[in-house]
């Protein structure tokens, strides 16, 4: 598994480490208008799957922000945020931030996302900040488990991933 820390503190992640080359695991998650949403809902597409743990820090909100600035530059690219933030409050956010090219998604009912890929901080029920990109047939092209919650992705890394899968 990975190895990351929170505020320096290390922390314990449930779940299934994802690799380059690994089938894409599939997911439960909820829109903003409480649907369900699986990996298969976004199928036919690149994807790229910013995690953050809320939405509401200032780390994630900059991560969130870059990702809907670059989606529209990035053609047939989706861009998923997912947090274990309830679905009203990441609808609320996004609407008061003018985010409209980013699709927010909870896993705060099952956790489904976090287990399928690793992310799921024991000790908090957060998800770890990490970047995935999916390519269209569902494979794993770029993944990046950020080593300390608290800083940003590679933001770059997972953009030129998401364009030479699209």
């Amino acid at each position: 598994m990975a190895s990351i820390t929170f505020k320096q503190n290390p922390v314990t992640l449930l779940g299934n480490e994802v690799k380059v080359g690994d089938k894409a695991p599939d997911f439960k998650v909820l829109a903003n208008d409480l649907s369900e949403v699986t990996l298969a809902d976004s199928k036919g597409s690149v994807r790229i799957i910013s995690v953050v743990p809320s939405i509401d820090t200032g780390v994630c909100d900059a991560q969130t922000r870059r990702f809907n600035e670059e989606a529209s530059k990035l053609g047939n690219v989706k861009v998923l945020t997912i947090s274990v933030d309830l679905p009203f409050a990441q609808k609320r956010w996004c609407a008061a931030n003018g985010i409209e090219n980013v699709q927010t998604l909870s896993d705060h009912r099952d956790l489904s996302f976090g287990e399928a890929y690793g992310v799921h901080i024991k000790e908090l029920r957060l998800l770890a900040r990490a970047v995935f990109v999916v390519d269209s047939s569902d494979e794993v092209t770029y993944v990046e488990y950020v080593s300390e919650a608290t800083d940003h992705p590679n933001y770059e890394g997972a953009i030129e991933a998401a364009k030479a899968a699209n």
